[in-house]
């Protein structure tokens, strides 16, 4: 392997070339960036909690997907309900904090948060993530 391969190897930035121009992104670490998920009652309280997540900067994008179907026991009867699924794209120490939000402004009694760490990704996207989800300041 020549000089020039190993540096290139060992490269710590992403390049993306295009016709009209070289962007840089930074490189990332799988794992930084989390999707969450959570079930609501109806597209009325699914989008309020979307919109709540996004301007506190909780979350940088949040996909709300209409009509699933749930089914699961609760006090030991069998439900079945249709819901709305929001797909919640964050920094993955942000999560505790959406859990936090969701608690508070759930009506659930029992909301679902659950969470998969991202192991790959767009450098364009994953940029964008970054910039829309700050780190929790200590205060």
């Amino acid at each position: 392997m020549s000089f020039l391969s190993r540096g290139l190897s060992v490269c710590k930035t992403l390049v993306r070339f295009s016709s009209k121009n070289i962007i840089m992104a930074q490189a990332f670490e799988s794992g930084v960036f989390s999707a969450a998920f959570i079930t609501c009652p109806n597209l009325e309280t699914a989008k309020a909690l979307a919109r709540g997540m996004v301007e506190q900067n909780l979350a940088a994008c949040v996909n709300v997907i209409p009509n699933i179907t749930s089914i699961y026991t609760w006090e030991n009867k069998l439900e079945e309900d249709s819901e709305v699924l929001l797909m919640v794209k964050t920094r993955s120490t942000r999560v505790p904090d959406i859990s936090d939000y969701i608690k508070k402004n759930h009506p659930y009694d029992v909301p679902e948060v659950i969470s998969l760490k991202i192991d790959q990704g767009m450098p364009s996207y994953l940029d964008f993530l970054d910039k829309k989800t700050v780190e929790k300041t200590t205060e």
